[in-house]
């Protein structure tokens, strides 16, 4: 297997992939596995954004976090723990020897099949071909998946007070106080940590409600919940100006009072990475995005797409799904599109969000008719056991199959797997209702509503 470094021509393969984050290092394996011969071109470290900035020293970071909390509530419980001190220095010890053991299975994985792994940075030259430096790695197929980058605000400079969720992870101290910018999925679960972590934070969102994507009964819940954990929330509001100074950040926002912070977070989401070489390929692009068809497809013949590069969720697995759709269609198979509304999606902040389908809005704007229920965890036993408050959403057309599954509570995310089959069978409540559930679980919950949906609720109204 190649590992870079040699000069001259490649002989020909039969995909080349740009990018070895989850996109990329997934269709590699599909395709090996199904006999193409295979280049994986990476000019960091396989993996992405995922392993190593995102999805899991976040992660991570957020079980810390439910620990530290844990800690604090003990006593509630019968178990006196005092009062637990955070050290980030540790957290990150703890954080990177998870992500380095992943990393060593991944690379072990990956270096394991017959796939040329490239180190470099790669260009496109034309339809049919990468360069790594002075290496030309020529193949019948390409696949960019070169994943996406942090965004930040036009009249914000990034410093030592003022960083982005990559800046968040090299931090060595817990801030006194923190201003986040922007109340999505990122902004929400560094707040959330934050907080278990000691801080005073203050979220500034120029929507009128948190995770505006989800359903607004998620979105009041989870303002409900971060209400009482004292994290502070300005919505509706634009901010002005972001101004650093010796001691402190300074956040003006649109008539309101300025906040002041020892740190600034600016979590307003992720664009597309650049592609060194795209223009020269002539795609269709979807703003800042490669438009793509539902297997991958881009508008130049033999060119793919996949991943945080092309429109849609933001997700490791929705990446995962679509290279090993693109390695199957290359191979010539028959591959399912993934489809955006059947992707589950999980919040980690305290309390956990989980969705996957259509929210009650949306599915009204389709159907016309729905017909929804809300479970509250106040009734599910193993809730009341972990001291959570949430609950339960089923959304479905009238009459018909569900459509959308919304879960709040702590460590509801857990429960994504059932929701999903739920969305993507399109199970009929009536038929779901009567499949047992193990007790006492949090599981439980999306069975009661399936009931409830049923027309026979027993744990709850109907």
């Amino acid at each position: 297997m190649s590992r870079g470094g040699s000069g001259g021509e490649e002989s020909a393969y039969d995909l080349v992939v740009l990018g070895a984050g989850s996109a990329g290092y997934a269709c590699a394996l599909r395709a090996s596995q199904l006999g193409l011969r295979v280049a994986l071109v990476e000019r960091d470290k396989i993996g992405g954004t995922c392993l190593h900035r995102g999805c899991i020293p976040t992660k991570a970071m957020l079980h810390a976090a439910e620990v530290a909390d844990t800690a604090r509530a003990a006593s509630h419980v019968g178990v006196d723990l005092g009062t637990p001190r955070v050290d980030l220095g540790r957290v990150a010890a703890y954080r990177q020897g998870v992500v380095d053991r992943l990393y060593a299975g991944l690379t072990g994985l990956v270096t394991s099949r017959p796939i040329d792994v490239v180190t470099g940075e790669g260009r496109v030259v034309d339809a049919g071909t990468i360069a790594v430096g002075d290496r030309m790695l020529r193949g019948r197929h390409l696949l960019l998946a070169t994943g996406s980058v942090v965004k930040t605000l036009p009249f914000v400079t990034l410093g030592r007070r003022v960083v982005t969720s990559d800046g968040a992870l090299a931090l060595k101290g817990v801030p006194e106080r923190v201003v986040v910018l922007g109340g999505g999925v990122i902004g929400v679960e560094f707040a959330s940590v934050f907080c278990s972590f000691g801080s005073q934070v203050t979220i500034v969102e120029a929507l009128p409600r948190l995770v505006a994507a989800e359903d607004e009964a998620v979105s009041k819940a989870l303002q409900r919940a971060f209400r009482q954990r004292r994290i502070g929330m300005v919505l509706g509001a634009s901010v002005t100006a972001v101004t650093e100074s010796a001691d402190e950040v300074e956040v003006a926002v649109e008539g309101r009072e300025s906040l002041r912070a020892d740190l600034v977070l600016v979590a307003v989401g992720r664009g597309p990475a650049p592609v060194p070489g795209i223009e020269t390929l002539g795609v269709a692009m979807a703003g800042a995005h490669v438009a793509v068809d539902g297997l991958g497809r881009t508008s130049v013949p033999g060119v793919y797409a996949a991943g945080d590069l092309v429109p849609g969720l933001q997700l490791a697995h929705r990446g995962f799904a679509q290279g090993i759709v693109v390695a199957e269609d290359i191979a010539g198979l028959t591959p399912a599109p993934v489809v955006d509304e059947r992707v589950p999606r999980v919040t980690y902040c305290d309390p956990e969000i989980g969705s996957v389908g259509l929210t009650e809005a949306a599915a009204r704007e389709r159907y016309g008719e729905v017909e929804t229920v809300e479970y509250n965890l106040a009734g599910n036993g193993k809730s009341q056991i972990l001291g959570t408050k949430g609950f339960v959403k089923l959304v479905r057309a009238a009459g018909g199959p569900i459509v959308g599954v919304h879960l709040v509570g702590a460590r509801m995310g857990e429960q994504i797997g059932e929701a999903q089959l739920l969305v993507d069978w399109e199970a009929f409540p009536e038929d779901v209702a009567p499949l047992l559930h193990a007790h006492p679980t949090q599981n439980e919950a999306l069975g009661e509503a399936a009931l409830a949906l049923a027309g026979k609720p027993l744990h709850s109204h109907g």
